[in-house]
């Protein structure tokens, strides 16, 4: 493995309220609680971070930048991993019997996440690999904060200054706050609330064309976990390398980022502009948009297999135009035939497995 200089995401997950949680409980209990709730963690994780090791109550991963393009698919991952963990621990309150301590105080728990960008070395030292370097060092310094004090939040997102920065993002409503820390200097942060977010991303409408509902069905395996195809269907510079259209445009981002309103128009042979706007948007499970050209509603839904390194994608389309069934469905499927879409998936895979391959492959070289 590469032993130089690299330059990534940096993203910590630590359990709030671990260390009282654990003084009040049984330890047996606690100790099952803790397990399937870090479990959680890294099973939404490693669908797109590689994940460097367990630390007590925290989930300590990184990434390089190359392997994530669109910064913004790293949000998309945190907020996705909040809402299992939360639901995780809704759920797991609501259905136990157990009148144990650690049972009963699951509530107290919650979730909060640190996120850097910078440089770092993979050292290997005994067959272990240690990230090294004084972002790695600063990624840490960040749990030990004052957002909790200054919000009353104990449950938040953490992003550094050059974090978001690297992302390109800005979210709109994010409290930012300067932290100070010994050698280290003045650290400039924004910090999401992700029990509000938790709870907007519960209470938005959901626009979703089911199976019996579509006029025309279609259905693709890619060889990579959700997130990164995901990744490829949405950010505008990937969609154009497969797509047949020109360009694609963002003309609305409300509160900043992607997500229901937003709109994009896409350019065909430099003239035919098709519009697209978000209806329904949940990363990495499915988004629904309706489309101009049809016009027509399309839920793009994400499948995980192959123990979750691949992905079968189901586009499912519902035709908007004022037209009888038997001739709606087959002017769909004639629409379909006719843009050659099934083509245009097999060249997604292609790039995608060619993207795979050589990630894999400089992962591999020896030192």
């Amino acid at each position: 493995m590469d032993s130089t200089t690299q330059h990534g995401y940096l993203v910590l997950a630590d359990i709030s309220g671990y260390t009282a949680y654990l003084a009040g409980t049984e330890l047996e209990h606690a100790h099952e609680i803790l397990t399937a709730l870090l479990e959680t963690i890294v099973e939404k994780f490693k669908t797109l971070l590689t994940i460097s090791k367990l630390e007590g109550d925290a989930v300590f991963a990184y990434v390089p930048e190359v392997k994530l393009p669109r910064g913004e698919t790293l949000l998309e991952l945190i907020e996705s991993t909040y809402v299992a963990f939360r639901d995780h621990v809704e759920n797991a309150h609501r259905r136990t019997i157990c009148e144990c301590n650690a049972c009963r105080a699951i509530p107290t728990l919650d979730l909060k996440f640190m996120v850097h960008h910078g440089d770092y070395i993979l050292q290997h030292v005994a067959g272990i690999t240690e990230l090294v370097g004084s972002d790695v060092n600063l990624a840490h310094r960040l749990m030990k904060n004052h957002v909790a004090e200054a919000t009353g939040w104990h449950a938040y997102a953490l992003f550094t200054e050059v974090g978001l920065k690297h992302m390109a993002l800005q979210p709109e409503g994010m409290h930012e706050q300067a932290e100070t820390y010994e050698h280290l200097g003045e650290v400039k942060t924004f910090n999401l609330n992700m029990r509000q977010r938790y709870q907007e991303l519960k209470e938005t409408q959901r626009v979703f064309v089911t199976a019996a509902e579509a006029d025309v069905i279609m259905m693709h395996d890619f060889p990579a976990p959700p997130p990164v195809v995901w990744d490829w269907v949405n950010e505008p510079n990937r969609r154009v390398q497969w797509s047949d259209f020109d360009t694609f445009q963002v003309v609305r981002r409300p509160d900043g980022r992607t997500g229901a309103g937003a709109r994009m128009h896409c350019v065909h042979d430099k003239k035919t502009i098709n519009s697209e706007a978000i209806l329904d948007w949940r990363p990495f499970d499915y988004f629904t948009h309706e489309a101009s050209s049809g016009p027509m509603l399309m839920t793009f839904q994400f499948e995980p297999i192959n123990d979750g390194q691949g992905t079968r994608v189901y586009v499912r389309m519902k035709g908007k135009m004022p037209l009888p069934d038997f001739i709606r469905k087959p002017l769909l499927k004639f629409m379909m035939r006719m843009y050659k879409v099934e083509d245009l998936y097999r060249k997604l895979e292609t790039l995608i497995a060619r993207e795979q391959a050589e990630l894999e492959r400089k992962e591999g070289t020896p030192e």
